[in-house]
């Protein structure tokens, strides 16, 4: 090799120092701009009490300092003091191999103590609760570590691209609130059974509100913009009996001539068939289930609007109960929906008919097109023959066990198949941060379920559980 490249080489090297050198003098200016900056929040609030408190002295003699404000202008100024009605007991001990979402991991289980601080009797604020399925939870983030956020996040399912905070369902936020739907298993005196949660022991919950697919569903919304108003489902049938009653009551006399004996069916009246109401019915019921039939034989009759013969009160009069009993059949059908068959197409309502704005169900509610298809797919999860066996020996949580014995036991979940069900769910989503994901991917990964301490490693599109030990166990050989 010549002198010349033998000096590049050498010059190549030192700059990669220098680079180096530089990266770790700008990590440590990060690190010092962070502290002086938690230290500058310090000094703030020290010289803002200090501050009011030279002001409480400065007061000249029988000067009385100002009221604090009271608890409603505090509230009208949003600046309230929350109280937390319980702590969570979760299989999720730490936050690390915590589901992101509820619906990760369908087996999770938590329960919730109302405390006893905030009503006389707990279980009188739960009354009622257990007539509904889900309940909304509102809780605290109180393991952010830090009280810092910005403006803009990196999701984990984004693999590193940055988005609006309020976009996601960061826990790093201008207020560290979280909100969870959770299943509701069952109420046991003041302590409320979950299910299908996402949220560690210990988290502090503020409120607990039931889930109402009526009012929280949009897609629940658009069906009843469908559906009739009235509650009797059988409406369009008597209105369409209704209207024939009163086509006949309107009728003159058959000796009146032709133009007298008008009826909306186009068909003569014939006295014994339209007093008899399993004529009148069955006819109806025919006809209305079939989309357009009152326009259909209406049309074929004598127009009522051009008929001469008829007074204007008595048109008037037809017409609407014919704009009454086309509304009712037409929304039975599109109430029943599937349960009708039909050879005519099926017949939308008109805008006029629904009270609420719709725009039809996929055009109602919309998501980012990463929820659906994040950049991270979901994982294939295995368990080695070791962890499998590993995982049958734990017990659920009230089974009797062999005399002597001292298997471990599982505090919430029910055994060894929800365990390995949980762990699927958690592991499949892919628990790991980016920054483990990209730096540290090579790397053990263990996180904790109920009692148990799962050790797993990650490779190309797949998790492998290597063991599965009580938490207990691990503890004792730290």
């Amino acid at each position: 090799m010549s002198p010349l490249c033998d000096s590049c080489g050498e010059h190549v090297n030192k700059l990669n120092q220098q680079v180096s050198v530089m990266r770790k003098e700008i990590k440590n200016l990060r690190q010092m701009l962070d502290s002086a900056v938690r230290s500058h929040r310090k000094h703030m609030t020290s010289l803002q009490s200090a501050v009011a408190h030279i002001g409480h002295c400065g007061l000249d003699e029988g000067q009385q300092p100002p009221p604090p404000p009271s608890a409603q202008d505090a509230l009208e100024q949003g600046s309230i003091q929350t109280v937390p009605i319980g702590y969570i007991s979760s299989c999720f001990s730490v936050k690390n191999g915590t589901p992101r979402q509820p619906t990760i991991c369908g087996p999770s289980r938590a329960t919730l103590r109302i405390q006893q601080s905030v009503f006389n009797n707990p279980e009188h604020a739960l009354v009622g609760l257990q007539h509904y399925s889900h309940v909304w939870i509102i809780f605290l983030f109180h393991k952010n570590g830090h009280l810092s956020y910005k403006a803009k996040v990196k999701p984990p399912r984004l693999n590193g691209q940055r988005v609006g905070v309020y976009s996601t369902r960061s826990p790093h936020r201008p207020n560290a609130l979280g909100l969870t739907l959770a299943k509701l298993d069952r109420i046991v005196g003041d302590t409320v059974h979950l299910s299908d949660i996402d949220m560690i022991a210990g988290t502090p919950v503020l409120d607990i509100k039931p889930y109402i697919p009526e009012y929280d569903s949009p897609h629940t919304r658009v069906g009843m913009d469908l559906e009739p108003h009235e509650s009797d489902a059988d409406r369009p049938n008597v209105a369409a009996v209704s209207l024939n009653q009163v086509t006949n009551t309107l009728n003159l006399d058959k000796d009146s001539g032709p133009d007298a004996q008008l009826n909306l069916k186009g068909e003569r009246n014939d006295s014994h068939r339209n007093n008899d109401p399993e004529s009148l019915l069955s006819r109806d019921k025919s006809q209305a289930d079939i989309p357009g039939t009152d326009d259909a034989l209406c049309s074929s009759s004598p127009n009522v609007n051009t008929h001469p013969s008829l007074p204007k009160d008595v048109r008037t009069v037809l017409e609407e109960v014919k704009a009454f009993v086309t509304q009712g059949e037409l929304s039975q059908l599109s109430s029943e929906g599937k349960c009708q068959v039909s050879d005519s197409p099926i017949t939308k309502l008109p805008e006029s008919m629904v009270d609420r704005p719709c725009y039809g169900e996929e055009a109602y509610s919309t998501i980012a097109g990463w929820i659906r298809e994040p950049p991270v797919a979901s994982l294939e999860v295995r368990f080695t023959p070791h962890a499998e066996r590993e995982l049958a020996e734990f017990l659920p949580p009230h089974a009797p066990g062999p005399a002597g014995s001292d298997r471990p036991r599982f505090k919430f979940l029910r055994g060894a198949e929800e365990a390995a069900a949980a762990v699927r769910g958690v592991l499949s989503a892919d628990p790991r941060s980016v920054y483990r994901r990209t730096r540290c991917g090579d790397k053990l990964f263990f996180f904790t379920l109920d009692t148990a301490d799962i050790t797993c490693w990650f490779g190309q599109g797949f998790a492998e559980v290597l063991r599965v030990r009580p938490v207990e166990h691990r503890s004792a050989s730290l």
